[in-house]
């Protein structure tokens, strides 16, 4: 699976272009906030204790890999093992995937065509990444 490179700032530009370069400082009242999109709210935000969790739970995974080959675990055992946290980052990868189509290209399809397509792009070059694990 690849990385997205991060800025000095530890920003990606994928997050930049769906939520500025930082998150906006906008008052929740602000007149000029068409959405919670506007006001630099990410989409997974209402699921963000859920997510840690699982994340969680996938990075015991990984540790119980390091445990398996220093206990010398029979290969496919830890095989098995590696299956399992693979399909635990890909759930979560497409939920997150979801989540994003679900916020920010909702909230592109209320500024307009060209918002839209280009969040379309930016989720379609999300997709092709993914399948390439």
């Amino acid at each position: 699976m690849t990385t997205t490179d991060a800025d000095a700032d530890g920003t990606t530009a994928a997050a930049t272009a769906c939520h500025g370069a930082e998150p906006q400082g906008v008052p929740e009242g602000d007149p000029q906030a068409v959405t919670d999109h506007d006001l630099g709210i990410h989409g997974y935000a209402k699921q963000k204790d859920a997510h840690i969790k699982r994340l969680r739970r996938i990075e015991g995974q990984i540790r119980g890999l390091q445990r398996m080959l220093e206990e010398d675990v029979y290969c496919i055992d830890i095989l098995t093992q590696v299956s399992a946290s693979t399909k635990g980052l890909q759930s979560f990868g497409l939920q997150l995937l979801e989540e994003h189509l679900r916020h920010c290209v909702a909230d592109a399809a209320v500024k307009g065509p060209e918002a839209i397509d280009e969040k379309v792009k930016e989720a379609t070059k999300a997709i092709e990444r993914m399948l390439r694990t």
